[in-house]
């Protein structure tokens, strides 16, 4: 059939519309596809950044059990120059950014700086026990409520508990009953009454010590205030033999013969072990009165018998570590005092009478960092103004310089600075080679290395080899 010349050229013009149409078609399906594929693209990028970050974490806990495992001296805190905790590469790269890297992220427990993001181990003797510490240290935590002080003791209460809070438990949903055992996790206190939030977690609440642009600084100091998780820890304990099995020494019976006797001659040799034993009172001539004193003394603490003993602070350092208060096999709950911070300290027997006496025990630690490895030193922090704070001090075995639990508080980028993750390990190395005793990701807390820390490692990123 032949068509006239208008009528061809209509039918010329549809056709070319109907190609155009399907060219843009096809183009826009292209354009979609490709746009897919790239964000695809992407995705997969940081999928296996996410992956990279994981195998971060695992290497920085495969990092941490070496450090602990190396540490010169079973029980002494590693110092933080000794390691690496802050943006530690993992892998082999051939260009800055291409290596996953984890930080470490500490606590300041030091009077100075405040509010500065610290990077290292965390000691978990730095804080209060959930499982051991007193009522009488309880209430002074900072932010806690009565309320919450009661629950807690009766959460943990092995006896059955009061059963105060047993009707709040049962409206829950789902309802539950007062454990009436002790705390496995310091997260357990979410399901105690009175823990809410802002008590639990406070101005913090990614949980990494410092104060982050997306928090509210209600209190307007500049600085994160903690909440009760920053101030409690569920595993502190000290193993209660030597090395080789052999129990401390005990020095709930102190005499003018016996183990502790035959410790202070193998230490400190027998004139000086005669003069100790006699200022105890358990020798003739000494306090206890005349015939020969008294032939038994009972210490509550190493702190008692330290005040009591006239020695030196270097010589309670080569004895201290050799005798014990308990027949456990573990010391629970002891506070180290070379890491404990201000607001602990405070909770302490005689300390908590004045948050001046913590802030003394915190600038005196600072001011000497080669202090003896004793509990020793808090006389000489305290002086001789504070003997009362002492006394109360020294009823309570609650005093340590040792460690055996650290937590890792680990954050993870994989490369380019993509696919951040954090987890939570703690440590136990109480019985010897370090082990895992606690795993929770953190992740869902969100970005918690501060901007500074962003900032600088996105330069680093940038800057070529």
């Amino acid at each position: 059939m032949r068509f006239g010349p208008q009528l061809g050229r209509l039918v010329e013009g549809s056709t070319l519309v109907i190609v155009l149409w399907i060219s843009l078609g096809l183009v826009s399906m292209a354009l979609y596809f490709a746009n897919s594929m790239s964000l695809e693209l992407k995705a997969a990028d940081y999928r296996v950044c996410g992956l990279a970050a994981d195998q971060a974490i695992e290497g920085a806990a495969r990092y941490v059990a070496s450090v602990l495992a190396n540490a010169e001296t079973n029980g002494i805190v590693p110092d933080p120059a000794t390691y690496l905790r802050e943006a530690v590469p993992v892998g082999v790269a051939t260009a800055t950014g291409r290596e996953a890297r984890f930080w470490l992220i500490g606590r300041e427990t030091n009077s100075v700086p405040l509010g500065q993001m610290e990077f290292g181990l965390v000691d978990e003797a730095s804080k209060l026990n959930l499982n051991s510490v007193s009522s009488n240290m309880l209430i002074w935590v900072p932010g806690i409520t009565e309320e919450m002080t009661i629950a807690i003791l009766d959460w943990r209460d092995t006896n059955g508990g009061s059963g105060a809070y047993d009707m709040f438990y049962g409206m829950a949903h789902p309802p539950y009953l007062n454990k009436a055992a002790f705390f496995e996790t310091v997260d357990e206190l979410r399901m105690v009454y009175g823990a809410e939030d802002q008590i639990l977690f406070g101005e913090d609440t990614n949980r990494n010590g410092v104060l982050d642009p997306n928090e509210t600084d209600s209190d307007r100091n500049g600085t994160a205030t903690s909440g009760l998780i920053e101030f409690f820890t569920v595993y502190t304990r000290e193993p209660n033999t030597y090395s080789n099995g052999v129990a401390r020494v005990d020095i709930r019976q102190v005499g003018s013969a016996g183990p502790f006797q035959e410790l202070l001659q193998s230490v400190l040799g027998s004139s000086r072990a005669e003069q100790i034993l006699t200022r105890l009172g358990v020798l003739g001539g000494g306090t206890g009165g005349p015939g020969g004193g008294i032939q038994q003394r009972r210490f509550r603490s190493p702190l008692e018998l330290y005040r009591e003993s006239g020695m030196t602070a270097e010589e309670f350092a080569l004895v201290e570590h050799s005798i014990t208060t308990t027949t456990n096999t573990h010391i629970v709950g002891r506070v180290n005092i070379n890491s404990a911070s201000t607001a602990v300290l405070a909770c302490l027997p005689g300390l908590s009478e004045s948050l001046d006496l913590a802030d003394l025990v915190v600038k005196y630690r600072e001011a000497n960092p080669s202090r003896p490895d004793t509990v020793a030193w808090i006389v000489d922090a305290l002086g001789s103004n504070n003997a009362s704070a002492l006394d109360q001090l020294a009823r309570s075995d609650c005093l340590t310089t040792r460690s055996y639990q650290y937590s890792a508080d680990i954050a993870a980028l994989g490369p380019y600075g993509r696919g951040f993750r954090r987890t939570r390990l703690v440590f136990d190395t109480a019985d010897g080679a370090p082990r895992i005793i606690y795993r929770q990701d953190l992740t869902h807390l969100g970005w918690a290395l501060g901007t500074d820390v962003r900032e600088a490692y996105l330069n680093r990123i940038k800057t070529p080899l």
